[in-house]
């Protein structure tokens, strides 16, 4: 499933490309490779900032809208037509390295909490090697392993984000 049938936000500012596991009630590993516009003025890296709205795409955002479908037995579209997932919080988020143009991440966001359209995560960004196929990678990927983070020594740890709190907003309550 490609994050363009999953997010609402415009091309620019969708910065999840691929989602390679999930599992319901326990989180989710999604992918980015940031581009020339994503680190244009500045020195050709790709900001926390931005890291942090990746990160929050994959999880709360993406979550809840898999959770609206899921929990309500609706369509994309009918899940789009309701909600509207935004960002509302965040803990602390620790960064341990940073990335460049071209270089791809992963987002492995653990639910610790979902109620009423809320979600809160915790988790952590990865720089993936060169020349490795996460489909193929995560084809039989393991919650213990997502648990434990699991991951070769070549994965590089980009940050730990606690607590990321996103809420699926009823459209008809949101005055936009």
């Amino acid at each position: 499933m490609k994050s363009r049938d999953i997010l609402l936000h415009g091309p620019s500012k969708n910065y999840v490309s691929a989602y390679h596991w999930h599992q319901m009630e326990l989180g989710v590993i999604a992918s980015y490779t940031p581009n020339a516009e994503d680190v244009k003025d500045h020195f050709g890296v790709f900001r926390g900032v931005d890291m942090i709205e990746s990160f929050c795409q994959a999880t709360a955002a993406s979550l809840s809208i898999f959770f609206s479908c899921y929990k309500r037995d609706k369509s994309l579209a009918e899940a789009h037509e309701e909600i509207i997932p935004l960002f509302i919080s965040i803990g602390k988020v620790n960064f341990m390295n940073y990335l460049k143009e071209g270089e791809t991440f992963i987002s492995m966001g653990k639910i610790k909490f979902y109620k009423f359209r809320q979600m809160v995560c915790d988790g952590r960004i990865y720089k993936v090697p060169a020349n490795i196929d996460l489909n193929d990678f995560f084809k039989n990927y393991t919650a213990t392993q997502f648990n434990n983070y699991d991951l070769p020594e070549a994965f590089t740890l980009v940050a730990e984000l606690y607590d990321i709190t996103g809420r699926g907003f009823k459209k008809n309550k949101l005055e936009i």
